[in-house]
C-alpha cells in the first residue's frame, strides 16, 4: 500500500513514517510549508526552515522520497483570515481543528491521492478502525489515543467518514515516551525535539502579537462584575418544554458598564478570550480576575474575581444546526431525540458527563456539572466511550 506521510519535522510524524515502513508500506514524505512570514514568530526562530531540514534528514535516514509543498496561500485564506475574523467578532476559534479539516485532511489529502497514495498518515495520538454494518456498509470509528495525556482525537472532531477512510494514525496506540524511545533506538534527529507549542503550522507565535498584525489596538475599559450582582440571582421560571429550559441555560447576560466597577484599561477586547486571566494587569484582589464577557461594540471587558465567579460558569451550550457535524452520521439525532454522552469543549479538558438534545431550531449540550469558560467559536465534541461521534461550533 502506498502511504503519504505528512512529515512535520517533529518526533511524532518521524516515528509514524518509520512504523509504516516497518509494516511494509511504500512510504512517501510530504512536508507542508504553511507560513512564510517570520516577523510574527518569537525572536530568532524560523521554525519552518528548521522543521523542513529535520524532516528531510528523517526521510534520508529512512530512505524514503521527500518533497516540500507550499500551502501558505491556502492556509492564510482558510485558517488565518478566519481566525482574524472570529477574534474581531469576539469569538474564540480553534485553528488546529480547522487546520485538520481544511488543510491536512482536505487539500493535503487530495494532493497525496493525486500522487497515487492509498492512504494519508499523520502523527496524531488518535486511532481509527472500521466495522461493517448490517447493510454491508463500512463505518469508520475515530477513537481516542492510548496515551491519555496526549489524546488528540478532539483536534480531528470535524473529520468526515470519507476522510477517516483514507487516514492512518500509527502512533495512536503508543504513548509519547514509547514514541521517543523508538526514535532514539533508530537514531532519528527528532528524538529529543520539543513539541511545537505555537499555532498550528506557524511555530512559536505570540498570539496577541500575531493578532495585532491585522486587528488594530484600541483602548477600552475593564469592568468588574461582583459575585453578589442581581444579574446572577435571576429566578428560574417555569418551563413549558425542555427546549425552553435549555434556551434559558445558554442565555447570554448582556452586562453594562453600570452593572459593575471600572478597575482597569485594556488595548482591545478582540485580543482576549473568555476565561482568560493573564495579561489583564489587574491587582488588588485576593484571587485572579477572569474574563466573563466582552462587549465588542463598546470595547469593554467584563471580569469576575476567582474561579467561582458565577459569570464564568454555565451548565449548557448551544450549537446552530448549520454548525453541527456528525463523524458518525448513522448516530445523528432526529428532532426531539436526546443521548447521554461524554463531552469536552477544549483540548486537554477531561471528558464531562452530558446529554445532547436535537431540536428543529438548534442543538444543545447540557452538562451534569456547570462548566467554566464556555466561549463562542470553540468546538464542542462528544464521545460514546472512547469514540468521538460528533462536534460543533458553540453559538
Amino acid at each position: 500500500m502506498k502511504v503519504v506521510v505528512g512529515l512535520s519535522g517533529g518526533v511524532d510524524s518521524s516515528v509514524t513514517a518509520y512504523l509504516l515502513q516497518q509494516q511494509g508500506h511504500e512510504v512517501v514524505a510530504l512536508f507542508m510549508r504553511n507560513w512564510n512570514d517570520a516577523s510574527v514568530t518569537l525572536e530568532d526562530e524560523c521554525p519552518w526552515i528548521e522543521d523542513s531540514n529535520d524532516a528531510l534528514m528523517v526521510a534520508q535516514k529512512l530512505g524514503i522520497p521527500f518533497q516540500v509543498i507550499d500551502m501558505s496561500e491556502l492556509y492564510k485564506e482558510r485558517i488565518v483570515d478566519y481566525m482574524f475574523d472570529e477574534y474581531q467578532k469576539g469569538r474564540t476559534p480553534n485553528p488546529d481543528v480547522l487546520c485538520n479539516r481544511e488543510v491536512k485532511f482536505d487539500v493535503f489529502m487530495k494532493t497525496a491521492m493525486s500522487l497515487g497514495a492509498d492512504k494519508v498518515a499523520t502523527g496524531h495520538y488518535a486511532q481509527v478502525n472500521s466495522t461493517v454494518d448490517e447493510n454491508g456498509k463500512e463505518i469508520f470509528h475515530l477513537l481516542a489515543g492510548k496515551d491519555n495525556n496526549k489524546d488528540q482525537s478532539y483536534f480531528l472532531c470535524q473529520l468526515s467518514q470519507d476522510q477517516l477512510s483514507k487516514a492512518l494514525f500509527p502512533i495512536g496506540e503508543l504513548t509519547k515516551p514509547q514514541v521517543r524511545e523508538i526514535a532514539k533506538e533508530i537514531g532519528l534527529v527528532t528524538a529529543d525535539k520539543k513539541d511545537s507549542q505555537g499555532l498550528c503550522f506557524i511555530g512559536k507565535v505570540s498570539l496577541p502579537q500575531f493578532l495585532q498584525q491585522q486587528l488594530v489596538p484600541k483602548e477600552g475599559e475593564i469592568v468588574e462584575i461582583f459575585k453578589d450582582s442581581p444579574l446572577f440571582s435571576v429566578e428560574k421560571p417555569e418551563f413549558s418544554s425542555k427546549e425552553e429550559e435549555l434556551e434559558f441555560l445558554v442565555r447570554k447576560i448582556n452586562y453594562k458598564k453600570s452593572d459593575g466597577k471600572v478597575i482597569g484599561k485594556h488595548q482591545g477586547a478582540q485580543f482576549f478570550t473568555i476565561g482568560q486571566s493573564k495579561g489583564l494587569g489587574i491587582g488588588g484582589h485576593k484571587e485572579s480576575c477572569f474574563i466573563i464577557s466582552r462587549d465588542m461594540e463598546n470595547n469593554i471587558i467584563f471580569v469576575g474575581e476567582g474561579h467561582s465567579s458565577p459569570g464564568l460558569h454555565k451548565k449548557a451550550l448551544k450549537i446552530d444546526n448549520s454548525e453541527l457535524h456528525w463523524v458518525r452520521e448513522d448516530m445523528k439525532l432526529e428532532n426531539g431525540e436526546s443521548m447521554e454522552v461524554m463531552a469536552r469543549f477544549r483540548y486537554r479538558q477531561s471528558l464531562q458527563k452530558a446529554v445532547i438534545y436535537q431540536f428543529e431550531n438548534a442543538f444543545y449540550l447540557e452538562f451534569d456539572e456547570p462548566q467554566s469558560a464556555i466561549a463562542e467559536g470553540q468546538f464542542a465534541a462528544w464521545y460514546i466511550g472512547e469514540e468521538l461521534i460528533g462536534s460543533g461550533v458553540i453559538a
